[in-house]
């Protein structure tokens, strides 16, 4: 099994950045997609980022420019750079992942957890 806690959210300033971060727990094996994902209130859950086993990396077009995904597999770690936070940006951000590629959101094999907040506001 694998067990995710997200951290690092809070509430910062539109133009603003944070950095969340996605631990995992426990083994998944083969090639996998791990995704960054969100909820905004009264939304469905969409898609953020991705970052494949060989390191590919893929944003949605929401975020394109301005959020970053990366890992540090000695920490089991998985980060999410955001810049230039803007309002809509606002949500519980959630991490993981599936074998399938980036942004099957339909496919993730964990459970979503509790997530981390993130609000951008003045």
């Amino acid at each position: 099994q694998v067990q995710l806690v997200e951290s690092g959210g809070g509430l910062v300033q539109p133009g603003g950045s944070l950095r969340l971060s996605c631990v995992a727990s426990g083994s998944i094996v083969g090639p996998y997609f791990m995704g960054w994902f969100r909820q905004a209130p009264g939304k469905e859950r969409e898609y953020v980022a991705g970052i494949s086993t060989d390191g590919s990396t893929n944003n949605a077009d929401s975020v394109k420019g301005r959020f970053t995904i990366s890992r540090d597999s000695g920490k089991n770690t998985i980060y999410l750079q955001m810049n230039s936070l803007d309002p809509e940006d606002t949500a519980i951000y959630y991490c993981n992942p599936n074998l399938v590629g980036f942004g099957q959101i339909g496919a993730v094999f964990a459970s979503w957890g509790q997530g981390i907040q993130v609000t951008v506001s003045s």
